[in-house]
């Protein structure tokens, strides 16, 4: 089941965003301020962002920009603005789209639908870099720098999860999810083996990539 991520001071809309796509089969979480907001996607794992830019302290062209630092996650910006010059800054800024106020809630269900079959695309023909590493996604292929380090199928699939959510918390149970799928019925202990053998390939003494959240699941940040 996808999760979103409703950022929006205004009461009335948020409640309606959120009976909305809880009847379409989502499973929402939502603030009115971005400071929480963003504390709760760091530590959390979402699959579209909906945000409104006129927001109290941090406003929503600051919280995208921020969340482009650490994710590639589908945002969706919903805005009163609707000038031609808004709406390329938006894009520029690195959302994903757009929806002016007001809006039919249809018309949103189609766009969330949208960002997540283009998700499932996401740099098909581009590189991921983090630290020192690379991850052709074309290719399938990762380097340290310029050296190539031999992955297993599913050593690659978990590694471009972790890619793809740097910096972000993921469950067992999604990460499970993710790369064995939803109707995976054996031991969650399967994503220790497999984490442990991408540490063993990735990591150097002063180069550590992936962390354990205890109780939790793992996260993929960068430590020296």
């Amino acid at each position: 089941m996808k999760k979103i991520l409703i950022i929006e001071d205004d009461k009335k809309i948020r409640r309606l965003l959120e009976l909305e796509l809880e009847h379409e089969g989502y499973l929402v979480e939502s603030y009115e301020e971005g400071e929480k907001a963003i504390e709760k996607f760091k530590n959390s794992f979402f699959d579209v962002i909906l945000l409104d830019l006129m927001l109290p302290n941090l406003s929503g062209e600051e919280i995208c920009k921020i969340i482009r630092k650490i994710s590639e996650i589908p945002i969706i910006v919903i805005t009163a603005k609707d000038s031609i010059i808004s709406k390329v800054e938006l894009l520029d800024m690195g959302a994903d789209d757009y929806i002016t106020k007001p809006f039919n809630i249809e018309e949103l269900c189609a766009r969330i639908r949208v960002v997540l079959r283009n998700k499932k695309n996401y740099n098909t023909k581009d590189i991921l870099r983090y630290g020192n590493l690379s991850l052709n996604t074309s290719l399938k292929v990762l380097k340290r720098n310029d050296e190539e380090i031999s992955l297993t199928k599913t050593e690659y699939k978990l590694l471009e999860i972790f890619f793809l959510n740097k910096e972000i918390g993921l469950s067992r149970e999604k990460i499970i999810e993710e790369v064995w799928g939803f109707d995976f019925d054996g031991d969650n202990k399967i994503v220790d083996v497999f984490i442990n053998s991408l540490r063993k390939k990735i990591d150097l003494e002063n180069e550590k990539y992936i962390s354990s959240m205890r109780g939790f699941g793992y996260i993929f940040k960068l430590k020296n």
